[in-house]
């Protein structure tokens, strides 16, 4: 738009000159070259406004395009902040369920524990109590051996072999020994290798 209104102005001023050269009045000239001024500085005045506004447009891409930076770089930072975060969620949960594991193996072993001293509270009590019965030392001292060691005898067998079964965590043993063919060392340490150590 203001192009054409430029060029309408050339326009006129070329018609002006023409009908001045046509006409030779000084006046005229006058006229002429005071609206050329006047064109030739508006023509300026415009340049320097579009100049100013095109300056300003471009420190306004200037500061948006370094904003925009600056908020990439803070989405980055914040992003990294997040999976640092997460990954010690993970971590802790990871722990969490570790500890929890372990909460419940020592729960069971003290469960355990506390049947193994019920077991030997309650017999000691049928000892204590019972003094009308009298139960052979061997035998107390079987049962005794029973609930440490896990291991249960036959008492019905011939006298060179020792038999019963041992009562594992997980499974149950037989036990045949033929005390003739070994020394009382070497059974010593077969049945003693089937005690558990842990406590």
């Amino acid at each position: 738009m203001l192009q054409a209104h430029k060029f309408q102005d050339l326009e006129d001023t070329g018609k002006a000159l023409v009908e001045f050269i046509q006409s030779s009045q000084p006046d005229r000239l006058k006229k002429v070259k005071v609206e050329q001024q006047a064109l030739f500085e508006k023509h300026l005045e415009t340049k320097k406004m579009v100049t100013e506004i095109l300056k300003d447009m471009a420190q306004i891409e200037e500061s948006v395009g370094q904003r925009l930076l600056d908020m990439e770089q803070e989405k980055k930072h914040r992003q990294s902040e997040l999976e640092n975060l997460e990954e010690q969620l993970q971590q802790c949960t990871a722990k969490s369920q570790i500890m929890d594991s372990e909460i419940q193996f020592l729960q069971k072993e003290l469960e355990s524990l506390r049947n193994n001293e019920r077991e030997l509270e309650t017999l000691q009590h049928e000892v204590d109590e019972d003094t009308t019965e009298v139960i052979p030392t061997a035998v107390y001292v079987a049962q005794v051996y029973y609930i440490i060691t896990k291991i249960k005898w036959e008492y019905n067998t011939e006298p060179n072999l020792l038999r019963g079964v041992h009562y594992g965590p997980d499974l149950a043993t037989p036990i045949s020994i033929d005390t003739s063919a070994h020394s009382r060392c070497e059974m010593s340490d077969q049945l003693w290798g089937f005690v558990s150590t842990e406590w």
